[in-house]
């Protein structure tokens, strides 16, 4: 059973949620806006949170941010804009998932436990510290430096350059990063690997180049030549 909370202006969506995950035996608790999200979350722990990117008194994104200053619960977004600048800067400030309205309610609950499991899951660790030229990664703290400074990524991104680097010089389909990294099947496009991907090289800087674009493949993390 997960300890869910679902936070939306409408109450309908609140309901459609709460109906699939009771069904599903989860525990439900319910906001109307951001302000009272953020309340909630410093009085109580959830597994995951379900929120709404327009909302009155605190957007979604603004509450994330809030939420992201003392908790790292996953938080999956609920949009009725699928652009690509709300899905950057959603991930960007910690978003761990992101599904455009109207949805599916089970997928959405597919979804869910996908990110639980995934967060829940404690692999083996292949290696404690992964260095290249002046690019440090410690796994045991999850902390990346380049040029010895302190590199901030969002936890997807982070998920994203320990499973590549893990498989380094191994070439990775779209389809095997959204299983591994993102734990479910997914219906749909191929933005959600690439604007991750985007970010990351991003915040890598010069070594986002070690993160070499397959033409009709995918990715692969690239250190030897």
């Amino acid at each position: 059973m997960y300890r869910i909370l679902v936070v939306d202006d409408e109450q309908n969506i609140r309901n459609i949620v709460k109906k699939y995950a009771v069904f599903e035996g989860h525990e439900i608790t319910e906001a109307e806006n951001g302000m009272e999200a953020v309340k909630i979350c410093r009085e109580a722990e959830f597994d995951i949170i379900i929120m709404d990117v327009m909302m009155p008194e605190l957007d979604g994104f603004s509450a994330c941010r809030e939420i992201r200053k003392f908790s790292s619960t996953p938080i999956l977004m609920l949009s009725a804009r699928g652009e690509e600048y709300d899905r950057i800067h959603g991930f960007e400030i910690g978003v761990d998932d992101y599904v455009v309205k109207p949805f599916s309610p089970r997928e959405l609950m597919m979804r869910v436990d996908a990110i639980l499991k995934r967060s829940r899951r404690t692999a083996q660790k292949q290696e404690d510290v992964f260095e290249y030229e002046k690019l440090h990664v410690n796994f045991a703290a999850h902390t990346v430096r380049v040029d010895d400074k302190k590199i901030s990524l969002s936890p997807k991104e982070y998920e994203l350059l320990k499973y590549m680097i893990e498989n380094r010089n191994i070439a990775l389909s779209r389809e095997k990063l959204i299983m591994d990294v993102w734990g479910y099947d997914f219906y749909g496009d191929d933005r959600t690997v690439d604007t991750h991907i985007k970010l990351l090289r991003k915040n890598l800087g010069e070594y986002g180049r070690l993160i070499v674009t397959l033409r009709g493949v995918g990715y692969r993390f690239e250190t030897e030549r």
